[in-house]
């Protein structure tokens, strides 16, 4: 959705938010680790990417409408666009999470003889 200073400031809040949350899924963070990193809490996080009115953002937003500014910062929060392979994986999909890398999980160490058998196997 393109910004315009037709917007009202709840639905600039919100349209930031989603777009952030998106950025966010791209890098493959969570609402926690992003928190963390920027040294705010997770509750933060989650109202920011809901578009909940912030003091001090909702006041930023009236400033940049009074100084006629709405429309550039699209420039500085372009919408992110999902590259050709990920639009084909997605297929229309929006993505929700963010996952663990593939080898953060610990391996199951393998089974041998004298053991019990490994859960789920009878």
């Amino acid at each position: 959705m393109k910004l315009t200073p037709l917007m009202t400031d709840d639905m600039l809040l919100r349209e930031l938010g989603a777009r952030l949350a998106r950025v966010r899924l791209e890098r493959n963070l969570t609402q926690a680790q992003l928190a963390m990193e920027a040294g705010i809490s997770k509750r933060t996080v989650e109202r920011i990417e809901r578009g909940e009115a912030a003091a001090q953002l909702s006041g930023f937003l009236r400033l940049c409408r009074a100084l006629e500014l709405i429309e550039r910062i699209d420039s500085l929060f372009p919408p992110p666009l999902p590259s050709p392979v990920e639009q084909l994986r997605l297929r229309g999909k929006v993505r929700r999470r963010a996952s663990t890398p593939r080898g953060a999980v610990e391996e199951a160490k393998p089974w041998t003889w004298g053991e019990s058998p490994p859960t789920g196997n009878p």
